[in-house]
């Protein structure tokens, strides 16, 4: 039996169809285990004949799940937090969730508060925080009013469950792999200064210096963009002071520091070598192809929606559940490297 003209179908209609209860219906919408096979396949049908479309609303108000998951996301014109961003859509979707977006374009913690009263009202489950900068931990779960947060890319931050790729090992790797070309110390170009990772990769690139004795100088602080890397690899140039070998914070600025050498007529990796971190798509087509450390941003968003969900399940608050997963950073070599020259 179809529903009158001029009308959706409603879950009365699918169980006259299929000569059951509403809440037999109501059992098999919400994956009811006790209903029998055959009754279930009825009803499927008889919802595949009418069209009918379960009322997202009315169901939130009975199982007080929405199926949402709010997102606050900040700077995503940045490739780490753009890509980190499509991870976290993955997971969520494969786990049969949707994302409620806000993206931030300065980190503030009024912004990150409010974009989190705006998705309250949108009734999501938890949230999840592309959090890159101190500054937008501060008061987190307070602002989430008890429902549970995770932080990505969350830094050391205790009060909230983390999950970040390791930025400082990464870094180490990097460092690593110029020293053990035969270099004898290797300069830096760093992110800005307020950013998390950029702290973890300048704790990465010292800390591997120092275990090796090599000289520490000080790090050149950029802006992730290109054109900080330019300025900055140029500036080096200016001054006499270029090293043989250069780790730059992202392969965005990397690439603005390949040009700047280029032009200076500086060449990579015979007078040069150059490590960029992100591993970018356009990496390995930069002249030379660049040797970067690569981060698994799908692996991010899957274990980032991995502990929400389980802090749904689980009913416990953020707090009380404040876990810290680390995803491992990898090497991928190119041609941007090699031994110093003689």
């Amino acid at each position: 039996m179809a529903a009158p003209p001029g009308r959706m179908p409603v879950m009365a209609d699918v169980a006259r169809a299929a000569g059951v209860s509403h809440q037999t219906v109501s059992r098999v919408l919400n994956g009811h285990p006790n209903v029998r096979a055959e009754t279930q396949a009825r009803v499927l049908a008889a919802i595949d004949e009418l069209g009918y479309r379960p009322n997202s609303s009315a169901r939130a108000l009975v199982t007080r799940r929405t199926g949402v998951i709010g997102v606050v996301a900040v700077d995503t014109a940045h490739y780490g937090p753009a890509r980190t961003l499509t991870g976290i859509e993955h997971a969520a979707r494969a786990a049969g969730y949707y994302l409620s977006v806000v993206t931030l374009t300065e980190a503030s913690a009024g912004q990150v508060r409010e974009a989190m009263d705006h998705l309250a009202r949108q009734s999501v489950e938890g949230y999840v925080v592309i959090a890159p900068q101190r500054s937008v931990l501060e008061g987190m779960p307070e602002w989430a009013g008890g429902a549970p947060v995770v932080a990505v890319e969350g830094g050391e931050a205790r009060e909230l469950p983390v999950v970040c790729v390791d930025q400082e090992g990464g870094a180490r790797m990097a460092v690593r792999h110029l020293l053990e070309l035969g270099h004898r110390t290797v300069g830096h170009i760093a992110g800005p200064r307020d950013w998390l990772e950029a702290e973890a990769r300048v704790a990465g690139w010292r800390g591997a210096l120092e275990e090796a004795g090599a000289p520490v100088g000080a790090p050149l602080f950029g802006d992730w963009r290109p054109r900080s890397g330019y300025e900055l690899a140029g500036s080096l140039v200016e001054r006499d002071a270029l090293p043989t070998a250069l780790f730059v914070a992202n392969d965005q600025m990397a690439v603005g520091a390949l040009r700047a050498l280029a032009e200076a007529g500086v060449r990579v990796p015979d007078d040069v070598s150059l490590v960029g971190f992100d591993d970018v798509p356009e990496a390995a087509y930069y002249s030379p192809p660049l040797t970067t450390v690569a981060q698994d941003f799908t692996e991010v968003g899957r274990r980032g929606i991995g502990i929400l969900l389980d802090l749904l399940d689980s009913g416990e608050p953020a707090a009380e559940s404040a876990a810290r997963e680390v995803v491992p950073a990898r090497m991928v070599v190119r041609a941007s490297c090699g031994a110093p020259a003689r």
